[in-house]
């Protein structure tokens, strides 16, 4: 009994450790696909596009991504979206 004790705790305690706290987030999405720079829009908001998202972000630079495949992780912005535009999305890091 002892032994699976410490082996529960230590199986644990490794998954626990080596996951990314963004990754615990339910919230959180991935999309992937080509980040291109975005253009005039009826919807008026986002500075990036991907896959059918309009993107933004406070901690990456998307510009340094443009026309780049990438996998990009992050989460919807809340009241969006609006005017008929898609789905805001908030980057929190690039894979």
């Amino acid at each position: 009994m002892k032994l699976f004790k410490s082996l529960f705790v230590g199986i644990t305690s490794l998954l626990l450790v080596s996951c990314d706290k963004e990754d615990l987030n339910p919230d959180n999405i991935e999309i992937t696909g080509i980040i291109k720079e975005q253009n005039m829009t009826t919807y008026q908001y986002g500075t990036h596009t991907l896959s059918g998202y309009v993107l933004r972000s406070n901690t990456v630079s998307l510009d340094d991504y443009v026309n780049q495949n990438v996998t990009i992780v992050g989460y919807k912005v809340n009241e969006y979206p609006v005017d008929g535009g898609p789905y805001y999305i908030e980057v929190e890091k690039i894979k």
